[in-house]
């Protein structure tokens, strides 16, 4: 990515972006802090130069390696699930994909630890947020699957990514307090709410969506 790109598209996408903003807030996304954080995020950055003038539509985009850019509303309302209006600690986040994501969540969170099984994107995503200077997002090469044990617990867990069970290696990096906003399902995908508290986990189905599929393994 080089400096022209930053500013040649950077100096005219504020625009664009506050379109985004009020698109959003007329699809129910409520939540000042999280809209703040999707204003100051230049979404353009995270996608291919060639196509980056669709960056601030309402669609998931293409990423490279059959993997792709949510679209903002699903990021907005992924976040927006997860602070529940309150303050976010440590948040992980698994699937960095280009890193969009991890960068909305770097304005929400005091901690952002972003885990990504593909190298290739693990590598973008970091030389973006590096150029941005995101210094609370720390990204790791991983297995999503397994989380981070090493830096749980995490008071958030977002998925960008559908699995067909919720990973009980997660749900052991969850805190009481702690909540967990993922993708469920094969042919039909539901948006789930996991949240830890005294009495164990509750668990509500909240919307479809669509998403790639969790994968094991690192490639």
């Amino acid at each position: 990515m080089n400096s022209l790109r930053h500013n040649g598209i950077g100096m005219t996408s504020q625009r664009t972006r506050s379109r985004m903003i009020e698109r959003l807030r007329e699809q129910g996304i409520r939540d000042e802090v999280v809209l703040a954080a999707m204003n100051a995020v230049p979404r353009h950055l995270f996608v291919e130069e060639a196509i980056s003038h669709l960056a601030y539509d309402d669609k998931s985009l293409p990423i490279g390696y059959g993997q792709t850019i949510s679209q903002p509303y699903i990021v907005a309302r992924m976040i927006e699930i997860l602070r529940d209006g309150k303050p976010l600690n440590r948040v992980l986040e698994v699937g960095t994909g280009c890193g969009y994501q991890a960068a909305v969540l770097s304005h929400v969170a005091r901690e952002i630890y972003s885990v990504e099984r593909i190298l290739p994107l693990h590598e973008r995503a970091l030389n973006t947020l590096k150029e941005l200077q995101l210094m609370n997002v720390k990204t790791s090469y991983t297995d999503g699957f397994m989380g981070l044990p090493e830096a749980a617990p995490f008071d958030g867990i977002i998925m960008a990514a559908a699995a067909t069970h919720v990973p009980q290696v997660l749900l052991d990096q969850l805190p009481v307090g702690g909540r967990m906003v993922m993708p469920l399902g094969a042919q039909e995908q539901i948006l789930h709410l996991i949240v830890r508290d005294e009495k164990g986990l509750q668990e509500t189905r909240l919307e479809t969506v669509k998403f790639v599929p969790l994968l094991m393994g690192r490639a």
